[in-house]
C-alpha cells in the first residue's frame, strides 16, 4: 500500500517492477511522456466536465493494475536504461506516433517506448487538454490493437518530470515567513547536453524547457530529444578558442517537417574596457529542412570567458530578459522560440561542468531603480523643509499695544 504524498525511490521502483519481468507476459510497452502527474487525472477530468481526456479504459479492464502517485524523479529519468538492463529485451521506439505499422515478435521479449507528443506547456490549457486527449487515444488505439492480436503484454505509462510541484507538509509553517516565494523545483531535472572534442568537453547545453512555435501553430517541444533521450545529431558542431558553434539537428521532430536544425554561434574576444575576455551568443539560426533559413540577433547573452551564462527566460517575445530578435521579419517571424532556465558554456569548460554562471538579470532592476530614484526625491524634499525652516528667524524687538509706541531709529 502506498499512501499519497510517499516519493518511491529508485530502488523501490525496481522491487515493484520486478513481478512485471517474472510473470508470464513477454512483451512491456512504455509510453512515456514529457509530464505528468497524478493531479492531473483529476484537475483535467473534473475541471473540464464533459472533455474528460482520459476516454480509454486500460486500467479497468486490466485484471492487475498499480498506480503509483510519485515517484523520483531519478527513477523515471533512468527507467529506460533499467528495463534494458533487466531482460535481453527486443527493443522498438516508436518517436513518429504511428502505431499501425508496429510489429511484435513473440519468439522473444519486446520492448515498445512510445514516445508521446508533448503538452504544450507554458501556452493555453486548451491546447493542453487537446495534447493529452490525443495521446490517451493513442493508448487506447495500440491497446485495442493488441488485444485483437490475443497478445500479453504489461504497459507502464509514466513521464520524465512531474508537472505539478506539490509542496512538502514539513515546510508549511514557513510560508508565513516566505509570503512572496515561488515553489522552488530541482535545481537540475537532467543533466546538460554536452559537445566533447578529443576527451575533453568544449560546450555545455541546459534548459528546463527548449520549444519552438512554427507558423503560430506547430508547436514542437526539443526539451526530452535533446536532453533526456538525446536524439539529437551534435555531429556538426564546431569548438576553437574564439569561435564556438553548437549545432543540433533533429530528424522528423513533428509531423511536416523531415529535418531541423538549429545553431547557437559563440565568440570569445577580448575588451580593453574591461581587460578581460568575454563569452558572447552573437546569433541563433533555425534551418528547415535544409532549405528555409531563419536568423535571430541575441540581446544580452554575455558573459565573462571563464564563466557561464544563465537566463531564467530566454525567447522572442519582448517580455523576456534576453530576446531573440529576427534579422529579415519575412522569414523569422515564422518561428517563435522559448527557452527556460537557459544555461549555456562554450569557452573553458573544466571537468565537464558549468563555471560559475553570470545571469542575465542585473543587481540593480527597474523596480530597485524605480525605488531608489523615489528615495532621492523624497529625501530631497524632507532636506529642502528642514532648510527652509532653519532659515526662519523672528524679530529682536516686539510693539507692546498698552505701552508707548516702540520707536526705531533708522540707524538700528
Amino acid at each position: 500500500a502506498l499512501h499519497e504524498g510517499r516519493i518511491v525511490s529508485a530502488q523501490e521502483l525496481t522491487e515493484i517492477l520486478q513481478p512485471v519481468f517474472t510473470q508470464n507476459s513477454r512483451n512491456l510497452i512504455l509510453f512515456l511522456q514529457d509530464t505528468l502527474s497524478i493531479d492531473d487525472f483529476t484537475y483535467f477530468s473534473e475541471f473540464y466536465g464533459d472533455k474528460n481526456p482520459f476516454q480509454n479504459e486500460s486500467l479497468q479492464s486490466s485484471p492487475s493494475s498499480l498506480v503509483l502517485p510519485s515517484v523520483d524523479c531519478e527513477a523515471t529519468r533512468y527507467l529506460l536504461s533499467f528495463l534494458q538492463e533487466s531482460r535481453d529485451w527486443k527493443l522498438t521506439k516508436i518517436t513518429d506516433l504511428n502505431v499501425s505499422h508496429l510489429e511484435v515478435n513473440t519468439s522473444k521479449p519486446n520492448l515498445v517506448v512510445i514516445q508521446l507528443q508533448p503538452r504544450v506547456s507554458g501556452f493555453s490549457e486548451i491546447s493542453t487538454l487537446e495534447a493529452i486527449t490525443e495521446n490517451d487515444k493513442i493508448i487506447g488505439r495500440l491497446t485495442m490493437d493488441l488485444r485483437e492480436r490475443g497478445m500479453h503484454f504489461s504497459v507502464i505509462y509514466t513521464a520524465v518530470r512531474p508537472s505539478r510541484i506539490s509542496r512538502r507538509t514539513d515546510e508549511v509553517w514557513k510560508l508565513r515567513r516566505q509570503l512572496m516565494a515561488t515553489e522552488e523545483e530541482d535545481s537540475l531535472s537532467y543533466r546538460p547536453l554536452n559537445v566533447t572534442t578529443g576527451n575533453d568537453t568544449c560546450i555545455l547545453f541546459y534548459a528546463r524547457n527548449f520549444s519552438l512555435k512554427a507558423n503560430n501553430s506547430v508547436f514542437i517541444d526539443l526539451t526530452n530529444v535533446t536532453f533526456v533521450s538525446q536524439n539529437v545529431n551534435i555531429s556538426s558542431s564546431e569548438c576553437s578558442d574564439t569561435n564556438t558553434t553548437l549545432s543540433l539537428r533533429y530528424t522528423k521532430p513533428v509531423n511536416g517537417i523531415s529535418s531541423l536544425e538549429i545553431r547557437f554561434l559563440m565568440s570569445n574576444k577580448f575588451y580593453e574596457g574591461s581587460a578581460r575576455n568575454w563569452s558572447t551568443l552573437n546569433s541563433v539560426e533555425i534551418v528547415q529542412d535544409g532549405e528555409k533559413f531563419s536568423e535571430f540577433h541575441v540581446s544580452a547573452i554575455s558573459a565573462p570567458a571563464e564563466y557561464s551564462f544563465h537566463c531564467q527566460l530566454v525567447g522572442t517575445s519582448n517580455l523576456y530578459p534576453a530576446r531573440l530578435i529576427p534579422s529579415d521579419e519575412s522569414e523569422a517571424k515564422y518561428w517563435e522560440v522559448f527557452i527556460s532556465s537557459l544555461q549555456i558554456q562554450g569557452f573553458n569548460v573544466e571537468n565537464g561542468q558549468f563555471s560559475y554562471a553570470s545571469d542575465c538579470t542585473g543587481f540593480f532592476t527597474p523596480g530597485i531603480w524605480m525605488g531608489l530614484v523615489t528615495s532621492l526625491v523624497l529625501l530631497w524634499i524632507l532636506a529642502y523643509g528642514i532648510h527652509m525652516i532653519m532659515q526662519l528667524t523672528t524679530n529682536s524687538r516686539f510693539d507692546d499695544p498698552k505701552g508707548p509706541a516702540l520707536s526705531v531709529p533708522q540707524t538700528e
